[in-house]
């Protein structure tokens, strides 16, 4: 949905998209999005150019500064949209990022407040990121991976590279105008000092398929290792051995329900999460999933997310991600 770009700066279709937002998917929308939408508000045409060139757009949630009230397709669930077939309810998509599915998200463990940006792309197998603290920050990385990529052109005295690296300069302004104008590196030297870091032991969360780790307590079949202390290969092997049987994955979801009821839904999520991610073409494993997703969240007190996963998996064989429709 297009969106003119004075809407991002008006209080009351802020206020509307953050009542919307709220009331039909349960969460809170940070300051830091709205700082996204500062930005949005005051690019001119050449920054926007500079935007799209980076192959970014606004999208997702993101879309209702268009249409706060617009609704989606009949019979479909507004909470489904811009929801990509491996996005775990935590996700939920404010940005796309150009080729092979590259889409960024607002971050909610809780299912109440969105806590930090995860990204991945789609179309391949890599896992989930969640390297950025706020939106801003995720396109400020792209927008130094790009001037790192031209510098070489633009030194050859490419007129083309060089009046991108000019365009990507004003698009840059733009953004340190309303964030992260404490860092001064550029190109390289900004991955370098901000982005090329070993993801950190995290002991407040289990390991889990996807890459992002769940924030949650309690024991695991499997005794994973919180996120960022796993051997990803010999994980990810006895994972997908588990899933090629299809006993020991009906035993391994009867086990984490039982766990539940027990009072220990650490189990039900991980293995839910795992499901949800590696179900593709597998009914069962999508049913699994969503019966162990919805034991555990609400057994965590996180009926959002809970919701949220419901939807999907009613909606999840839809052809397009793109539901919403103008209400006017």
């Amino acid at each position: 949905m297009a969106v003119v770009t004075e809407r991002y700066g008006d209080p009351a279709v802020r206020e509307a998209v953050a009542r919307r937002v709220e009331a039909e998917w349960g969460l809170e929308l940070p300051g830091s999005f709205f700082r996204f939408a500062d930005f949005l508000a005051a690019l001119g045409p050449v920054e926007r150019r500079a935007l799209a060139d980076l192959g970014l757009a606004p999208y997702g949630v993101t879309d209702l500064f268009a249409d706060p009230e617009a609704l989606p397709g009949e019979g479909l669930d507004v909470r489904v949209h811009g929801r990509y077939y491996r996005d775990p309810p935590e996700f939920l998509t404010f940005l796309h990022g150009g080729s092979g599915g590259l889409h960024f998200g607002l971050w909610s463990d809780d299912g109440r407040v969105c806590d930090g940006v995860a990204s991945y792309c789609n179309d391949d197998g890599e896992g989930i990121q969640r390297y950025h603290r706020t939106p801003l920050e995720a396109v400020r990385a792209r927008i130094e991976a790009a001037q790192r990529d031209l510098a070489d052109y633009a030194a050859d005295g490419d007129e083309d590279e060089l009046a991108r690296l000019e365009d990507l300069g004003r698009l840059r302004t733009a953004l340190t105008a309303v964030e992260t104008g404490e860092r001064a590196d550029t190109g390289q030297a900004y991955a370098d000092a901000h982005l090329y870091r070993r993801q950190p032991v995290d002991p407040a969360r289990i390991t889990t398929m996807d890459g992002a780790g769940a924030l949650v307590s309690g024991a695991t079949v499997l005794d994973r290792p919180p996120l960022g202390a796993a051997d990803e290969y010999r994980f990810g092997t006895a994972m997908e051995e588990l899933f090629d049987d299809a006993e020991a994955v009906r035993a391994a979801r009867d086990e984490a329900l039982r766990r539940a009821t027990a009072g220990d839904p650490a189990e039900a999520l991980v293995l839910g999460r795992d499901l949800h991610r590696a179900s593709y073409g597998r009914a069962e494993h999508e049913a699994y999933a969503g019966e162990l997703l919805a034991v555990a969240y609400r057994e965590l007190g996180r009926p959002a997310l809970a919701g949220i996963a419901a939807a999907h998996r009613r909606h999840r064989a839809l052809p397009t991600v793109d539901v919403l429709r103008p209400a006017r």
